[in-house]
């Protein structure tokens, strides 16, 4: 599933293409995807202008100048497209057109801009979301600061996880602590502060912890940079795929050696509620 580097991504191809811009024509090819799409949801976003796109946790909030929040979810394979936009998004590695067999939602805007639509899996979803309405509403009630924001700091992240009994992946993964974090980052960041993912949340040290701030920031900053990651169906706006899979230092790698300097131990493999989590038990502790 997307994460929030891959979702911070797509924002950013979709802004030059959407923000400011009307929409002529919207159109829905099916009634659903992951859920159904909202009553009148094509006619509704028909003759809007989008006056802002944002992005909350793996969300993609489009807001509208009638006062709603168009809200994307990508789902596990879905994808945004910009056919005919003067602007694309750059710096991929590799390019992977989408079966249009599976392009699900078309949008038209006044320049001649076309944006897509593609979920083979049809897990995503969108809905249409008054903006008074946003913060009451089931996708983003009680959800955590961003672990870019000003809300997310050491002090937060101390009391987050004081008192608690779970392991620090789980703590880290729950979106009512952070927003966004998903399985590859928080067992990237993890690593980079020699944390062992199954060591209880509640009984770190104030150093490490700083240490573990400090870490989730600079791997989602260098993901964002580097178009996010491809494990399978993720890509940009514009078919390419992010490359931060290259620079993976435990993830997905399973008997290869530790990339901490001087370490000279082996990344393992366990599975924990369905998640594949990975790390060096020589340096994480």
């Amino acid at each position: 599933m997307p994460e929030l580097p891959e979702v911070e991504t797509v924002r950013r191809g979709l802004a030059p293409a959407l923000v400011g811009r009307r929409i002529t024509r919207a159109r829905t090819k099916r009634a659903d995807l992951r859920f159904p799409f909202p009553p009148r949801f094509a006619a509704r976003l028909s003759g809007r202008r989008v006056d802002a796109l944002q992005r909350r946790a793996k969300y993609l909030l489009a807001y509208l100048d009638d006062g709603a929040v168009w809200i994307t979810h990508l789902g596990m394979t879905g994808r945004w497209s910009i056919l005919g936009a003067s602007q694309q998004p750059g710096d991929f590695y590799y390019a992977e057109p989408p079966d249009p067999t599976h392009t699900h939602v078309i949008v038209e805007t006044e320049d001649g801009a076309r944006l897509e639509f593609n979920d083979p899996r049809r897990f995503g979803y969108m809905d249409l979301i008054p903006e008074a309405e946003l913060d009451a509403h089931p996708f983003f009630k009680g959800m955590g600061p961003e672990p870019l924001g000003n809300a997310f700091h050491e002090a937060y992240l101390k009391r987050a996880l004081t008192g608690k009994k779970t392991s620090v992946k789980a703590a880290l993964l729950d979106q009512r602590v952070v927003a966004g974090l998903g399985n590859i980052y928080v067992v990237e960041a993890l690593h980079r502060a020699g944390i062992a993912p199954a060591k209880s949340a509640g009984r770190i040290s104030a150093p490490r912890l700083e240490k573990l701030f400090h870490a989730i920031r600079a791997v989602l900053e260098e993901a964002i940079e580097a178009g996010g990651s491809t494990l399978s169906d993720y890509a940009a706006v514009d078919g390419a795929q992010g490359g931060f899979q290259h620079r993976f230092r435990v993830y997905g790698r399973e008997g290869d050696p530790c990339a901490t300097e001087g370490c000279g131990g082996t990344i393992k493999r366990a599975v924990h509620s369905g998640r594949s989590t990975f790390w060096c038990p020589r340096c994480q502790r």
